[in-house]
């Protein structure tokens, strides 16, 4: 007949239970005088259940740090604006997000592109971008260059 467990067999694991602490029990329980809330103070007193967000009576940070204002847009689109005046400074025969990243033009951590109007161009650029404005695009193209909207 193989050995079968019943609930009378059923231990817990060695160690994994622990004796409940008697505290208010005398000297003798092992938790003595102050019945383990230590000596003074308002944690030694009975009832002392503080409030969320106490400190201490230092001021809490609920009141210390200012309340955020506004709506806060969690994947806003990190975009790099360009004026058509820089376009000519680069020297690139296409500019894009890509190049202007390789050419160390704008910050790597830029996720998209937007040329603007501000300024002149003379030489003629291949622009790939998120958004060109209408003066930027009628300025480019009277240049010679194109203008593709990524």
């Amino acid at each position: 007949m193989a050995n079968t467990i019943t609930l009378e067999d059923l231990r817990p694991a060695e160690g994994s239970t622990h004796k409940s602490k008697r505290v208010g029990r005398g000297r003798s329980s092992g938790h003595g005088k102050t019945s383990c809330r230590g000596h003074n103070g308002e944690g030694q007193r009975s009832g002392s259940a503080s409030k969320r967000g106490f400190e201490g009576g230092q001021m809490p940070a609920y009141r210390r740090l200012p309340k955020l204002k506004g709506f806060q847009i969690i994947n806003k689109i990190k975009y790099a604006e360009v004026n058509v005046a820089r376009l000519d400074t680069y020297k690139l025969k296409e500019v894009s997000l890509e190049s202007l990243i390789e050419a160390k033009r704008i910050h790597p951590s830029s996720e998209g592109l937007r040329i603007m109007g501000n300024g002149e161009i003379k030489t003629a650029v291949n622009v790939k971008a998120n958004y060109v404005t209408p003066a930027a695009k009628a300025k480019i193209e009277a240049a010679g260059g194109k203008v593709e909207l990524v």
